[in-house]
């Protein structure tokens, strides 16, 4: 329960990083955030939002080393192991946004300034700004999408290894009893990557401002929401 418990306490700080504000403007009259707080906003929203890809790639690789290798699993996963692959996703989450969201914030915004969104978000803050930046962008969509596809790539190779490995136990009572273990950490990537992946990965031009409001909110909120129902109703 040690990366159960990190993982929580991380969906704390990210729901935290738009729902108070979000609830604020819900409540008042003027809907308003100011540019350091956007920008704020902006830059803990993404960085806990990489946090969360790379423990859910953790916890894929513990489930797979405690069903494929419970001899092997005390000795690799040790509380100094398991202490130092979470001060590392904290430590990739924090320092990757810092310089792309300086260098986004230094732009000239001179058009409206109503964001057509709940949250700060990459595409409603580029369509403020009076000139393109074709490189902050690419390189911010480039960082997003590295992130999505190596984590989800490294989930996936795990529990492909996990499910071949399931497959050869010859027990049915076995079989399930490993199922049940990964049953609620795939439902969790599931929803999150599935939103996710639509709206970082293929083109945001592609897609409709309000799907991308949805999309935004089921992977930002409703996800975190569910999450701990799911983990409870697993155990």
């Amino acid at each position: 329960y040690f990366f159960l418990g990190n993982f929580a306490f991380l969906e704390i700080w990210y729901v935290s990083s738009t729902v108070p504000n979000m609830l604020t403007n819900i409540l008042s009259k003027t809907k308003a955030i100011s540019f350091s707080g956007c920008f704020l906003q902006f830059y803990f929203f993404f960085s806990l939002g990489t946090m969360e890809c790379l423990f859910l790639a953790i916890m894929a690789y513990d489930r797979y080393l405690a069903i494929c290798h419970p001899l092997h699993y005390p000795t690799i996963m040790t509380g100094k192991f398991c202490g130092m692959l979470v001060s590392l996703c904290w430590l990739i989450g924090f320092l990757g946004y810092p310089i792309p969201v300086f260098f986004i914030s230094q732009l000239p915004f001179c058009a409206s300034n109503v964001i057509d969104h709940f949250l700060c978000d990459m595409d409603p803050l580029m369509a403020l700004s009076c000139a393109p930046a074709p490189i902050a962008e690419f390189i911010f969509h480039m960082q997003n999408s590295l992130v999505l596809l190596l984590t989800i790539l490294y989930v996936l190779r795990s529990y492909t290894l996990l499910l071949r490995a399931v497959f050869q136990v010859p027990s049915a009572a076995g079989r399930k009893k490993a199922f049940s273990t990964c049953g609620s950490h795939l439902a969790v990537v599931s929803l999150f990557y599935g939103t996710v992946m639509v709206m970082y990965v293929s083109p945001a031009y592609g897609i409709p401002t309000l799907m991308q409001k949805i999309l935004t909110l089921v992977y930002s909120i409703m996800t975190p929401l569910f999450n701990p129902i799911i983990y409870t109703l697993r155990n």
